[in-house]
């Protein structure tokens, strides 16, 4: 009998959520009554209710996050229009801060607010045992990191072969950042090094290759980070990847001598610079060296093999489009393979929200709460901002302009993009479903009318371009020396494999 359902949506099936298997790994003689089901956040909440009520179940735990909180909050309805009888139990971090505001709190019957991994099994003891607590939230401490039981061997077969499996070697971090949650914690506290390698061999046994850490902070402990990657190395064979949090100003030599060990594709980065601007990083409380992040950025593009995905924040308190701009810049000088623009989103809990009066800050009120404008920035350029970062995602990130790259930025990247960012926006009225072949032959009269460049020069490199990305369609700026020439510069290795590796 199923008398507890953990469940989550994940954003996409190849997403295996680590918090619903540290939730089961940690049930105890409740375990054999718990059942763990996954859904994505596309399927109707009416059908994700109907499955979940086939079993005579009494809790159901649901993890709730930025992404699912409105499907999350529909299925919860649902559930107790349907059942009032069973309990409904949510907890993760959109739902551990701000309760009075969020109507999936006032649904449910009970919110665990704060790490979920041993209380929730404790409220189910108690439900269970007819002694529901008085009390709707339940603060839950960080438990010590040696009282729980790792979750790994809850990934099944069909994760191994088919899902991205997380895992992690520390929790916590002792940065300050006020847009990220992980500055509420007191520091990072390391899982013992021994029992972590000792459940990542066995995950290797079983067929993993691709292991993605969520360490806020994998480089903090020098002598830890290098451990870690030489327990891989002692397993590396081409399928292997491995994905880490990289603190951009920290890269002593030991590190770097095992870093220049691995392989291309088998070794990514995700460095995040958010600004460079020092006075925006103070305001927000972010310690960072930028003249060291600039040499450590460097020299891994150059020295190394590893793939280097970098983020950057728009619309932080203080800072406006010529200093994004400028940082955005300063980023491209040192050609990482991606930049991803973010908009700055106020996560619930967040000390961002600190600046909000001050910085005129104001926030779309629905998920994912990303910024509409501030003092610096009025809405119709947070709009362009938006535009740009997924203009930027579909010809500066994807690897398909890899040749064109170079004179759609030009000695000015940031305003080249932006206005060939806000010419694609008037020409089409749309950033998204712009199919391959129409794309190419937008960005080919983007380049030709808005950024001045030769047809003969934009139709070479985009030509040449198109058939590396497997295009076949006869273009319009095509000539036929460009069309029968063979693939120029065909990515081998690294870049295409990456993209195998995240799904892509």
């Amino acid at each position: 009998m199923t008398d507890i359902i953990i469940t989550t949506l994940n954003a996409r099936y190849f997403h295996a959520s680590l918090g619903l298997r540290y939730l089961l790994a940690n049930m105890g003689e409740l375990e054999a009554r718990t059942r763990l089901v996954e859904y994505i956040i596309d399927a109707r909440p009416s059908d994700i209710v109907e499955s979940l009520l086939r079993e005579d179940t009494r809790i159901i735990g649901l993890g709730v996050y930025i992404w699912n909180v409105e499907v999350s909050t529909q299925i919860v309805a649902l559930i107790k229009q349907v059942r009032p009888d069973i309990v409904v139990v949510v907890g993760g971090p959109e739902v551990s801060y701000e309760q009075e505001a969020q109507d999936i709190c006032r649904l449910a019957d009970y919110v665990i607010a704060g790490p979920g991994d041993l209380a929730f099994a404790a409220l189910c003891r108690q439900v269970l045992a007819g002694e529901r607590p008085p009390q709707k939230i339940i603060a839950a401490a960080q438990p010590r990191l040696s009282e729980l039981k790792l979750p790994y061997g809850y990934y099944n077969d069909e994760d191994v072969a088919h899902r991205f499996i997380y895992v992690e070697a520390s929790r916590g971090c002792p940065y300050k950042c006020e847009f990220c949650l992980s500055a509420l914690d007191k520091t990072a506290w390391p899982f013992e090094l021994a029992r972590f390698l000792k459940e990542m061999d066995q995950l290797h046994r079983r067929g993993v290759r691709h292991f993605k850490f969520v360490d806020r902070t994998f480089n903090l402990k020098i002598d830890t980070s290098v451990r870690i990657l030489e327990f891989f190395l002692e397993r590396l064979d081409e399928k292997l990847f491995l994905h880490f949090e990289l603190i951009p100003d920290h890269l002593p030599e030991r590190l770097q001598e095992i870093i220049l060990r691995f392989p291309p594709g088998s070794l990514q980065f995700e460095i995040g610079l958010q600004s460079f601007n020092p006075e925006v990083q103070a305001r927000i409380s972010r310690r960072q060296d930028n003249d060291k992040a600039e040499h450590n950025i460097r020299w891994l593009r150059r020295e190394t093999q590893a793939h280097l995905h970098t983020d950057l924040i728009a619309g932080l308190p203080g800072e406006d489009l010529a200093s994004f701009g400028a940082g955005f810049d300063r980023l491209v000088a040192l050609e990482p393979h991606e930049i991803q623009v973010g908009i700055l989103k106020r996560l619930r809990g967040a000390p961002i929200d600190r600046h909000t009066a001050g910085h005129a800050m104001r926030y779309n009120p629905y998920p994912p709460y990303s910024i509409l404008a501030t003092d610096r920035l009025d809405f119709a350029t947070v709009q362009r901002l938006n535009r740009y970062a997924r203009y930027w995602d579909l010809i500066g990130n994807s690897g398909r302009f890899r040749l064109s790259r170079p004179a759609l930025l030009g000695d000015a990247p940031f305003a080249r993009f932006m206005a060939l960012s806000d010419w694609l926006y008037s020409e089409t009225g749309k950033t998204h479903q712009i199919a391959l072949d129409k794309l190419f032959e937008l960005v080919y009269r983007g380049m030709v009318d808005r950024l001045g460049i030769a047809p003969a020069a934009a139709a070479a490199t985009l030509g040449a371009d198109y058939a590396n990305s497997g295009g076949r369609a006869e273009l319009s700026f095509i000539i036929p020396a460009v069309r029968d020439r063979s693939a120029v510069g065909a990515r081998t290795g690294g870049p295409q494999r990456q993209r195998r590796h995240l799904g892509a």
